[in-house]
């Protein structure tokens, strides 16, 4: 079985390719983030991701099925128990969830919010699910009248803390997280606290570029962890040291946009240095989809798949590539949160002869399962590798 010295897995934030088996029991059936996009916006033009195989995998306007993919291509079911970043990442490297993570769709309870006041001398206000655009149009005025932090949360186990930089300089902003973070321990572990900080007048806010995220450390070891202690490097970019909370990461690049993130992933194939890259494309989800924006979605896959092209030209014959996701974002449906779908699996090396369909994969755990086989790693981690398969 042939092995690989670099393996580089870049995650599509929440783009998914149909509904899951136990969709409805989130809310999400009919969700499909990649099908929807293409039936609401025409075609798409996706033209490596297209010879990849992507139209393989499901129907998508614009991208249709070819007899000769240059990749192996499928889909994975999403095993954990969540639909969020945190639990879709954590089970590609294998910890896989069995218990949720707390939600809080009438907000947090009063013991959260009152030990968090006392320790930060503050009240808050919000406490509510809400869109993190819409809530700091609703109480943003209020804020810089008053000083007090915008506290609120979605259908995700988010803690997240709003505040205008002039009002709350971002230090005091990333204390406060840091604060809640401390707090927030069972029942009420709440998966992520982040800090959304923003700018401009009534009428006229927008979020800045300052956002932090203060994840729980996995709750199981991982593949990255174990590439580590193998003395493997570990090059994270994006939100990607975020989710794992620093945890089986030895360098990380932070992104603020998909281009960004994108030109990382280049500069790191290029260098050749780290044996596994690991990027997050965020823009799919907090830009796109979470804003029910199709038209964007869809250019941003566009722009996407032209960088695609470049990372191909700039591979070298030792090199594995694994496109994938973490769940999805449906920017067509009435939700503005994440969706329970299956998600795409494509992957790709200079030397195939001939790809195949991998198939309907049972766990998203299968990418890391392969990535613990091709660098000799031990045999606890869940899922099915594909290494055999694709080598």
């Amino acid at each position: 079985m042939r092995s690989f010295q670099r393996i580089i897995c870049i995650v599509l934030d929440g783009v998914g390719v149909g509904e899951a088996p136990d969709a409805a029991s989130f809310g999400d059936a009919g969700s499909n983030s990649l099908g929807n996009t293409a039936r609401h916006v025409g075609a798409l033009r996706l033209p490596t991701l297209e010879r990849m195989g992507l139209g393989n995998i499901i129907a998508i306007e614009g991208v249709g099925p070819t007899n000769s993919p240059q990749a192996f291509h499928g889909k994975m079911i999403p095993v954990a128990v969540g639909k969020d970043s945190t639990s879709g990442h954590w089970e590609l490297m294998g910890c896989v969830l069995d218990e949720a993570f707390p939600v809080y769709p009438g907000g947090f309870p009063d013991r959260v919010i009152a030990a968090f006041e006392s320790k930060i001398g503050r009240s808050v206000i919000g406490n509510k699910p809400a869109s993190g655009t819409a809530i700091i149009e609703e109480l943003g005025r209020e804020h810089m009248r008053s000083g007090n932090p915008i506290v609120y949360t979605s259908q995700d186990s988010v803690f997240q803390i709003a505040a205008h930089e002039s009002v709350i300089p971002l230090n005091e902003l990333y204390r406060f997280c840091e604060t809640a973070r401390s707090l927030l321990v069972p029942p009420d572990n709440v998966c992520r606290v982040i800090a959304r900080p923003f700018l401009g007048e009534p009428g006229g806010f927008y979020r800045t570029g300052g956002r932090k995220d203060y994840s729980l450390k996995p709750v199981k070891r991982t593949v990255l962890d174990a590439l580590v202690e193998n003395g493997q490097s570990v090059l994270a970019i994006g939100k990607i040291d975020d989710l794992f909370a620093g945890q089986g990461i030895t360098h990380s690049i932070p992104t603020k946009s998909n281009r960004e993130g994108m030109d990382a992933t280049l500069d790191a194939v290029r260098s050749g240095d780290a044996p596994f890259v690991f990027t997050n494309l965020v823009d799919f989800d907090t830009m796109w989809g979470h804003r029910n924006d199709p038209r964007a979605y869809a250019l941003g896959l566009e722009e996407f798949d032209s960088y695609l092209g470049q990372l191909v030209r700039a591979l070298t014959g030792d090199s594995l590539v694994v496109i994938t996701s973490d769940h999805g974002t449906d920017p067509t449906t009435p939700s503005t949160d994440h969706s329970r779908e299956y998600v795409p699996l494509l992957v790709y090396h200079k030397a195939i002869q001939k790809a195949a369909s991998l198939g309907t994969r049972a766990s998203f755990a299968d990418v890391g399962r392969t990535v613990a086989d091709n660098f000799g790693l031990d045999a606890e981690f869940p899922g099915c590798g594909f290494l055999r398969e694709v080598a």
